[in-house]
């Protein structure tokens, strides 16, 4: 995805996307290419999608029997 795709869908500023980014390639979590003015990223370890829908999943779960955890 095009970083600045993703700064748009987070509303988020360039400055925190960057930070962001920098902590999760510094994890190995993603990686990035640059094509002309564009930069991309991507994850590198297709199981964390799965395990940020299973956390999703078990949220929304708790939100609707009520037993949210409010931190």
């Amino acid at each position: 995805m095009a970083c600045s795709q993703l700064q748009a869908e987070l509303d988020i500023s360039k400055t925190n996307l960057s930070q962001h980014i920098s902590v999760l390639k510094a994890a190995g979590v993603v990686s990035s290419r640059r094509e002309g003015q564009q930069v991309f990223c991507s994850l590198t370890m297709p199981e964390v999608k799965e395990a940020c829908r299973i956390i999703q999943e078990m949220l929304m779960r708790q939100v609707q029997n009520g037993s949210a955890i409010l931190l």
